[in-house]
């Protein structure tokens, strides 16, 4: 077997063909060291009495666990030291972080723990992050400057902790996946060119919100129910993990579409999942590896911001079915 290509050797190869900014690779290299850290964190949690909730909320009102704390440290003091990061943005923190003295050229946006509510229970979690261009000199940072568009974005993807450590990023070529060798501490390549199928026969919703599913995914939902006797003449599978990373992971790797749609059980929220750091990663990944990431009735990463932590409704995957879904949206 031929030697496995490293993550510092993969960013360095880039960096010298001029398909990376070499500053950037820094920043990728800390994000995998904050990766590490967590992954190892995880492993130990309960022997180190970190599983449970702290005495606080995060930005979104959201109670923290204090592996949610922990990781977010690790993305703080991780990052900084590169001076490549102007500032950073966490679900974590109410407000924006700008680095003190920093003169960078980078904004790191980042879910530090997704899916932690599965910590004490031993499901799959993982870390988010998305990286923009911070404004020149980024002397002056506000939290303006963080709201951006995904287009704009220079490199996403994510962390997923389960039986193995497998980091996914995209920083506009494709999409690669690096797993973590216990034996080393280093991430090597093991899936060099991710594609997403266009047609698939798995679907990921939280089945218990279906009374207050709008109708278009009503309509998409019960004809994957209704299998090879309805419209759509095949069987699917439902999968549902509640950690967006592994759902997202098992869509990367044999095809599905995610949905957390908008729908009525809180009508002043457009969605469930935030923009900026889940849904504009995520969705870029997804589209890189081929398939479609919207609202149902717009392109995610076209979307404007209005804040850090604003909420959006969330339909990605294979494109076949994401178009599907958009289709219904359209006709009301």
């Amino acid at each position: 077997m031929s030697e496995r290509v490293s993550l510092l050797r993969h960013l360095t190869q880039a960096a010298q063909d001029g398909r990376l900014d070499p500053a950037l690779a820094l920043v990728v290299q800390q994000i995998g060291a904050a990766s590490r850290e967590i992954a190892a964190a995880l492993a130990r949690a309960a022997l180190a009495d970190v599983l449970g909730a702290v005495d606080s909320a995060n930005a979104s009102g959201e109670t923290q666990k204090k592996l949610d704390v922990l990781a977010n440290d690790a993305f703080l003091h991780a990052l900084p030291w590169t001076g490549a990061v102007a500032g950073i943005a966490s679900e974590e923190l109410d407000g924006t972080y700008r680095v003190p003295g920093a003169r960078g050229g980078y904004l790191v946006l980042v879910d530090p723990l997704d899916g932690s509510s599965n910590i004490d229970v031993n499901v799959s979690v993982g870390s988010i992050f998305s990286i923009l261009r911070a404004p020149d000199g980024a002397v002056g940072l506000a939290n303006d400057d963080f709201l951006q568009p995904g287009s704009r974005q220079v490199l996403a993807g994510f962390t997923a902790y389960g039986p193995a450590t497998v980091m996914v990023l995209s920083f506009g070529h494709g999409v690669q996946g690096f797993t973590l060798d216990p034996a080393s501490g280093e991430f090597l390549l093991t899936q060099p060119d991710m594609r997403i199928p266009e047609r698939t026969s798995e679907y990921a919703i939280n089945a218990s919100n279906q009374r207050w599913w709008q109708p278009p995914v009503q309509r998409y939902v019960a004809e994957c129910m209704a299998g090879k006797d309805g419209p759509r003449e095949r069987d699917f599978n439902m999968r549902w993990v509640g950690s967006m990373v592994a759902d997202v992971y098992r869509l990367l790797t044999r095809g599905g579409i995610f949905m957390y749609p908008r729908d009525t059980k809180d009508p002043a929220k457009p969605g469930k999942l935030r923009l900026m750091y889940e849904a504009n990663p995520i969705g870029y990944v997804v589209e890189q590896a081929g398939g479609l990431a919207s609202t149902g009735y717009e392109r995610i990463l076209d979307i404007r911001p209005e804040k850090v932590h604003q909420r959006v409704a969330v339909i990605l995957g294979s494109r076949e079915e994401v178009e599907r879904v958009v289709a219904y949206h359209r006709e009301g």
